[in-house]
């Protein structure tokens, strides 16, 4: 059965930083094309950043150049540091996977599944 536990989050002041952890049990995260959203309080769901099977890694414009995503292969493990936080960064973070009869590995929010509980990041200003 394939699971996603994510963990990390917590509230910080603007400026700071957090890692964010994405446990997943029953697949390979290696072979999966995997995400990173956020859902902020009335507002829908959305893209934060994806990481394909070989370790290519794409961002919303909003993030780029503060948060990284990354892969621990050996232990099935998603990351997602987030650094430079804002308040407008404030919202609960999901990891999913990329359906795997889904070819390419997309910036998008369709085509995802198998989501966590979610963690929620809050950073005040």
């Amino acid at each position: 059965q394939v699971q996603l536990v994510e963990s990390g989050g917590g509230s910080v002041q603007a400026g700071g930083s957090l890692k964010l952890s994405c446990a997943a049990s029953g697949y390979t995260v290696s072979r999966s094309c995997m995400g990173w959203f956020r859902q902020a309080t009335g507002k829908e769901r959305e893209v934060v950043a994806i990481i394909d099977s070989g370790g290519i890694s794409k961002y919303r414009d909003s993030v780029k150049g503060r948060f990284t995503i990354s892969k621990d292969n050996a232990n099935d493990i998603l990351y997602l540091e987030m650094n430079s936080l804002e308040p407008e960064d404030t919202a609960k973070y999901y990891c999913a996977r990329r359906r795997p009869w889904l070819t390419t590995c997309t910036l998008t929010l369709n085509g995802y599944g198998d989501w966590g509980q979610g963690t929620q990041v809050t950073v005040s200003s």
